[in-house]
């Protein structure tokens, strides 16, 4: 007598037909007996970028200061177009850079700018190193006769600028002369630094730049032809009296 079939038969492939969970085990174990390379560079592809995801260092964050567009020789007033932004990195950046929120629009440059050279605020002449000075005052550059000593002096001092000269053809004696009191500085060269790393030689060297009166500037004007600049501090509360220390 024939066996009667099961309401709901079962096979190999389990019930209605499905693989059972030892049959799927079974095939994708032969999956990867077949394909175990592939697998193994997966896995290593994976390890590397996981690697060198770890040793790249974040990205270092840029600072936005202002470089020049072009070339500009010393003398030039500077315009929106002289000047660009650039993202440089904050380390090795000089003192003093530009930002975009610096005020430079028709200030001048007292040193040459090469294509890309950051510019600092020591760097700037013009109507920045007067504000707040008497109307008709002038910025009169003078060069001292020793450059060492402008590290006596720094912006706001005040100091009396005296001329040494030869007295006679033999140059037998020298003799002094006082051209004008208690003018204050406005720049030095000492405020860029070397002077040799933005101007590219050593032409700022003793260079001073005080606030003269329409007189003192005309006195002042071309005075290191006739002989040597020195300057002297001066005591604010002396009312114009020098101090011993001089330049």
């Amino acid at each position: 007598m024939a066996e009667t079939p099961s309401a709901f038969p079962f096979t190999a492939r389990g019930r209605f037909g499905a693989p059972t969970r030892q049959s799927r085990h079974r095939s994708f174990g032969s999956w990867l007996n077949r394909n175990r390379r592939l697998v193994v560079a997966l896995l290593l592809c994976v390890a590397a970028g996981i690697t060198v995801h770890q040793l790249t260092p974040a990205s270092e964050q840029r600072t936005t200061v202002l470089a020049a567009a072009r070339d500009l020789p010393a003398g030039s007033t500077l315009t929106d177009s002289d000047l660009l932004p650039l993202a440089v990195l904050p380390d090795g950046l000089p003192a003093g850079a530009l930002t975009p929120k610096t005020e430079f629009r028709g200030k001048q440059l007292a040193s040459p700018l090469q294509k890309r050279q950051i510019p600092t605020d020591a760097q700037l002449l013009g109507p920045g190193l007067l504000t707040g000075t008497p109307p008709a005052t002038a910025a009169v550059p003078l060069r001292m006769a020793d450059p060492a000593s402008i590290q006596l002096v720094s912006p706001g001092q005040l100091v009396n600028v005296v001329l040494t000269a030869a007295d006679g053809l033999e140059g037998a004696g020298k003799k002094s002369e006082l051209l004008a009191s208690a003018v204050p500085v406005l720049w030095t060269s000492r405020q860029g630094g070397k002077a040799s790393q933005w101007l590219g030689t050593n032409e700022a060297d003793g260079l001073v730049v005080v606030a003269a009166n329409p007189r003192q500037a005309e006195v002042l004007a071309g005075a290191s032809t006739r002989g040597k600049l020195f300057f002297v501090l001066v005591d604010p509360s002396d009312n114009g009296q020098s101090q011993p220390t001089a330049g």
